[in-house]
């Protein structure tokens, strides 16, 4: 596969400049709209106060090149200036996830040793029981009040483009992103500008973008799709940021004439549940990519008839961003009847992705439909490693690919189709039993909203398989009708021996449920062999 790369050795390519394109050109430009703030902010306004914040940083504050600078806040306008203030002066934007307890705060805090934490209004309690726990050089609030101490530090700082920035590189570390931790404690995947800037090469292809498009971002800053609604700004979109609530994305989408936004697999089924969905003015759409874990085909195929706009699927990583798609062509396919089976395929390798499925020692397995082995990856976008962590990354970066973790066959065109990942494979009296099989047998049922399948211990089989499920509001089912549905579209073995009906599921930042905190409480006492 031919891999488009840009050259780097001398480049300047610099991801905190975004703003300042656009900005040249349409400084009255419509930048970002911050829903929950109820503010709206131009290009030039934008620009002027990432480079005043830049030199804040660099200048006033005596930060030096590579220091890092943590950010506390859900979603708004200060969080975007800050990345693209801290990328502009060569420093590192250490975004924290503010679901998280104070322990495992503090424990990232102690990993990427920050100089600066910015922290919201919001979290000020929180910052305050960490400031006794942990020296960090300077603390800002920020309360949208001209007196607050980070609206000073912008306002008395200089408006001049940062001398720090003629310095900065195409291969200079710009992001430190913490896993979601679907497998254990999380880690710092370090990217650098020019990966990010690939990686937003591989959206602009998918995605198609357009300078009409106006981007909605449904999900938190401090996780890799923010890097989907930087790239949109780069093309001189405007972004609408949301905290997700199912209403409310629709009625934005309505006001603010959204034409793009990526949504998980829950975001899609509460938006369509939302009483009076087929009364919203939706007709601004263009495109929506789903992904952040599997999506069963009877939710993409409700998804396709119920929005008038073509999808995409995007498979990533915080590690990799988005390394495959499947294409708006396929979904229109599939819908006619053309390569149905393609809407259970994550699709094939991005513009500037190569991807194999591999066995243990690193041979591709057969493109057969048939024999699973592990994704591995090879492209620019890839992080350059986990930050402070050299012998993890040796593990998962070899001689140029990047693995993966997650299991998948691929058929004789390339399409892929994720059948697990590795630590969710369930072993069975002695058969492997993939999850997400098990999930989408699930979601046949109608009043399923979401599901997650792992292995218990069983003093016969070695593993039984466990389905927790959560149902769509309104709906009833019984865990027999359940099991019924199921057993339709699997083998015996492979079907649920229990089911557990909950609320919600845990997830993780980004969406994916954290299949381990339902599954540990069952292997507390026993070693798991997987």
């Amino acid at each position: 596969m031919l891999i488009w790369t840009v050259p780097t050795e001398g480049s300047r390519m610099n991801i905190g400049r975004i703003p300042a394109k656009t900005a040249s050109l349409e400084p009255q430009r419509e930048a970002l709209v911050d829903v929950p703030n109820e503010r709206r902010i131009t290009f030039g306004e934008l620009d002027e106060r990432v480079r005043r914040l830049a030199n804040a940083l660099r200048d006033d504050l005596g930060l030096s090149k590579g220091d890092r600078v943590a950010i506390l806040s859900k979603n708004c306008i200060q969080y975007m200036e800050v990345f693209y203030g801290v990328a502009r002066c060569g420093l590192i934007a250490l975004p924290l996830n503010w679901r998280l307890s104070d322990v495992e705060m503090l424990r990232l805090l102690e990993d990427g040793e920050p100089r600066v934490i910015v922290v919201s209004s919001e979290y000020r309690d929180m910052a305050e029981r960490l400031r006794q726990k942990i020296h960090i050089d300077h603390w800002f609030i920020f309360e949208d009040q001209p007196k607050d101490d980070y609206e000073r530090l912008i306002a008395e700082a200089s408006s001049d483009e940062p001398a720090a920035a003629a310095h900065v590189s195409a291969d200079d570390p710009v992001l430190i992103l913490y896993t979601g931790g679907t497998t254990g404690l999380s880690k710092g995947a370090l990217h650098t500008h020019h990966s990010l800037y690939m990686g937003m090469i591989n959206q602009t292809v998918a995605e198609r973008i357009v300078p009409t498009d106006v981007y909605m971002l449904t999900g938190q800053m401090f996780h890799i799709p923010v890097a989907l609604a930087m790239n949109y700004m780069a093309h001189g979109c405007p972004v609408v940021l949301i905290n997700f609530e199912a209403k409310l994305a629709l009625e934005v989408i309505q006001r603010e004439r959204v034409s793009a936004f990526l949504g998980i697999t829950t975001m899609i089924n509460w938006m369509m549940a939302v009483e009076g969905f087929s009364d919203y003015d939706l007709s601004s759409l263009r495109n929506f990519q789903y992904g952040g874990g599997p999506m069963p085909r009877s939710v993409v195929e409700a998804a396709m008839k119920a929005f008038p706009c073509t999808l995409i699927q995007g498979y990533g990583q915080t590690e990799g961003m988005t390394m495959t798609f499947l294409t708006q062509e396929d979904h229109i396919d599939a819908l006619a009847g053309r390569h149905s089976e393609r809407l259970s395929s994550c699709g094939r390798p991005g513009f500037v992705t190569e991807v194999q499925v591999v066995d243990p020692s690193g041979v591709c397995v057969p493109r057969d439909s048939q024999t699973p082995g592990e994704i591995v990856v090879r492209s620019e976008a890839n992080m350059v490693g986990y930050w402070q962590r050299p012998e993890l990354s040796a593990e998962i970066l070899r001689d140029g690919w990047m693995w993966t973790g997650d299991i998948a066959v691929w058929d004789a065109e390339g399409y892929l189709f994720i059948v697990d990942r590795a630590k969710d494979m369930i072993i069975s009296g002695g058969e492997n039993i993939y999850s997400t099989q098990v999930e989408a047998a699930i979601h046949q049922h109608p009043a399923v909203l979401e599901s997650a399948v792992f292995g218990i211990p069983d003093d016969t089989w070695g593993e039984a398989v466990k389905a927790v499920v959560v149902l769509k509001p309104d709906h009833t089912a019984t865990a027999a009708e359940i099991i019924a549905v199921a057993s339709e579209h699997l083998a015996s073995y492979q079907k649920p021996k229990s089911v557990d009906f909950v609320e919600a599921l845990p997830k993780a930042p980004t969406g994916k449920i954290l299949k381990r905190e339902l599954r540990d409480p069952y292997w507390q006492v026993q070693e798991r062999s997987v």
